[in-house]
């Protein structure tokens, strides 16, 4: 490059790094919060599990998605995934009003649920022939 094309460079790059940065668009604020309000409402409403995953993905910090997602999962049959939620909500928002019960209620659940360690789960299969048979 000669000697003459350096100061248009400098020049260029000089105007671009003085241009202020483009703000996202209004329109992706409002499609953002549109998004929220409707996977929120569905997750409170509906107990739509994928739902509560999206709406706490654009809100991660809300306590109330949590329970409403930790609700959802205990309709589904998940008590674990269900008891972290809750306790996620309770490190946010330690006051929250029935949040004791509902993690009691789903530890009892994981203790009423079979083991795997009772019954046939004992059993002890093998591929291997008895010692006594022979061939």
């Amino acid at each position: 490059m000669s000697r003459a094309g350096f100061p248009v460079l400098a020049f260029v790059l000089l105007c671009a790094a003085a241009r202020p940065l483009e703000a996202a668009p209004p329109s992706a604020d409002k499609d953002t919060a549109a998004a929220l309000k409707r996977d929120s409402a569905r997750c409170r409403g509906l107990a739509d599990v994928d739902a509560c995953y999206d709406a706490i993905r654009w809100n991660p910090g809300d306590p109330a998605l949590l329970v409403a997602l930790g609700d959802a999962l205990e309709r589904a049959q998940r008590p674990v995934d269900a008891i972290r939620n809750y306790r996620r909500a309770a490190a946010l928002a330690p006051d929250t009003r029935g949040l004791a019960a509902k993690i009691s209620a789903a530890e009892a659940k994981l203790d009423r649920r079979p083991s795997r360690a009772n019954g046939a789960s004992n059993k002890r299969y093998s591929n291997a022939a008895p010692e006594t048979q022979s061939h």
